[in-house]
């Protein structure tokens, strides 16, 4: 077995060298790439006996790497091993899929490492000498046509749901009655050499083996169509059919996972009181809105900081057209309705359309940034292309990758910035001296806006509202100022 080619793609250098220091001493040849592209070329060129292969990269991600190795005569029954942070949340579902047979979960062991490579090749080995296909189970969902293809991946995870439903409800039971039968064995004196195994967990595992799709769309097939159907058993229409912690599974993979799969549907994702959903149609955003997410978030947030409506316009505005609870009804979107506002607006020559499109789709992308920052939490996916009429009507069509590069931007300077501004209610006060040292004349506007709401009363959720401008804009603009030594935070008395 040893000598065998490994290729290994991953854009971290560091996991690159680890791999290639632990498995070149395990007796593989170790070749590596540093993203996709590199290493569908890397294995054209090398026909490697297995591929380990990263989730989340950039140019070409694990999944669209798969599809295009499953897509190449040569390259499609080479095993792939899929490595990622999350592999038991995100892998499982995709194991036997597209070429992959197996995943292993960041941080690796240098052990757990060698144990999958030299299984996978060992079992590939014992296969081919057997005249056996390489790569079992899942077909190639059809590329072609986006139709067939969201049926085939729709059947496909209604099959896998099924599978973990039926081995985690009878593992249990089972390993209950493994349980009884070792300790009466125990008892008459008679324990075999071999223990039985009693882990649910394990027992789990071997039924989700066990149980491929050929055998599960035979035993689906014998089920009456509609005996358990919604209707029938007067149950609320459209499960989740993707749903899971935010703390195991990130929502920048789940927002990948439903753009290459091109899905139609409602993610919704919560923490605490807040919730924020977002609307697919093939894998593009066409509409974000939140709940309970703070008032930056909010549409005449947007209005008034694109300048296309002076706050006391917008405001005199919502009040004259509505009873005091309608107008919180608008402009809390505002965020449920938000065209409600907009096309008000448009309808009295305030904004145009193209403007409330833009503000619109400004809104949407910063609430997808704010649940990008969200490390704990629920999300949950329901499939459906019957969207509600405002998202229909909205249509915004944004691609996910776009969004992603900039909420991960986002994200790398909120860790920055909360370094210094760990929550909202701190409160700042101005160096007066140094900003006369300074001069005013070098601050752009919104710094001078910020800078004059810190007056040592004000805290920083209070800023952001009297601003109406983002808490991202405001945080970072309140990270500047104290950097260049401009405002110093307010140290409360301690009481005795």
């Amino acid at each position: 077995m040893p000598g065998e080619t490994v290729l290994v793609i991953d854009d971290s250098p560091t996991i690159l060298k680890v791999v290639q220091l632990v498995l070149s001493k395990a007796g593989f040849h170790i070749t590596t790439a540093a993203d996709g592209e590199q290493g569908l070329a890397s294995a054209r060129a090398e026909k490697p006996h297995l591929i380990l292969l990263d989730f989340v990269m950039p140019k070409m991600n694990g999944y669209q790497v798969c599809r295009a190795l499953a897509g190449d005569p040569e390259l499609k029954d080479i095993p792939v091993v899929l490595m990622s942070a999350k592999g038991d949340q995100v892998g499982e579902r995709f194991v036997k899929v597209m070429g992959i047979v197996d995943y292993i979960t960041k941080p690796f062991s240098p052990e757990a490492i060698t144990a999958v490579v030299q299984h996978t090749v060992a079992k590939s080995q014992r296969k081919l000498a057997a005249g056996e296909p390489l790569i079992e189970g899942g077909e190639l969902p059809p590329t072609d046509d986006p139709l067939a293809r969201e049926k085939h991946e729709a059947r496909e995870q209604v099959l896998d749901e099924v599978r973990t439903a039926i081995s985690e409800s009878v593992a249990p039971r089972i390993a209950g009655l493994f349980s009884l039968a070792s300790a009466v064995a125990e008892d008459e004196g008679a324990m075999a050499e071999a223990r039985v195994p009693t882990d649910p967990d394990a027992i789990a595992e071997a039924a989700r083996d066990a149980l491929d799709s050929a055998n599960l769309a035979r035993i689906l097939a014998a089920v009456p169509p509609g005996l358990f159907s919604p209707a029938a058993e007067g149950a609320e229409p459209e499960e989740p059919v993707l749903q899971g912690d935010l703390r195991l599974i990130p929502i920048a993979d789940v927002l990948q996972l439903l753009q290459l799969q091109s899905h139609s549907g409602v993610l919704s994702v919560t923490r605490a009181r807040g919730r924020v959903e977002v609307f697919f149609r093939q894998g593009r955003i066409d509409f974000a809105r939140g709940h309970s997410v703070g008032d930056d978030l909010l549409l005449g947030r947007f209005i008034v900081g694109g300048s296309l409506m002076s706050k006391p316009d917008l405001e005199s505005f919502i009040t004259e057209r509505s009873s005091e609870a309608e107008a919180r009804e608008l402009a809390a979107p505002v965020v449920r309705t938000p065209r409600v506002l907009g096309q008000q607006l448009v309808k009295l020559g305030y904004l145009s359309e193209t403007e409330v499109k833009q503000v619109i789709t400004r809104q949407s992308c910063e609430l997808v940034y704010e649940i990008l920052r969200w490390n704990f939490g629920r999300f949950a996916f329901r499939a459906t292309r019957d969207l509600p009429h405002l998202a229909i009507e909205a249509g915004l069509g944004l691609e996910v990758e776009g969004i992603l590069m900039e909420g991960f931007r986002r994200v790398d300077e909120w860790h920055l910035i909360e370094r210094e501004i760990e929550n909202f209610d701190l409160v700042f006060l101005r160096n007066e001296d140094a900003v006369t040292q300074m001069g005013r004349g070098r601050l752009t506007r919104e710094e001078l806006t910020i800078l004059e709401l810190v007056n040592g009363k004000n805290t920083v959720k209070e800023i952001i509202r009297q601003s109406r401008m983002g808490s991202f804009d405001v945080s970072k603009m309140l990270y500047r100022l104290l950097s260049i030594k401009l405002i110093r935070r307010r140290v409360m008395p301690v009481a005795v």
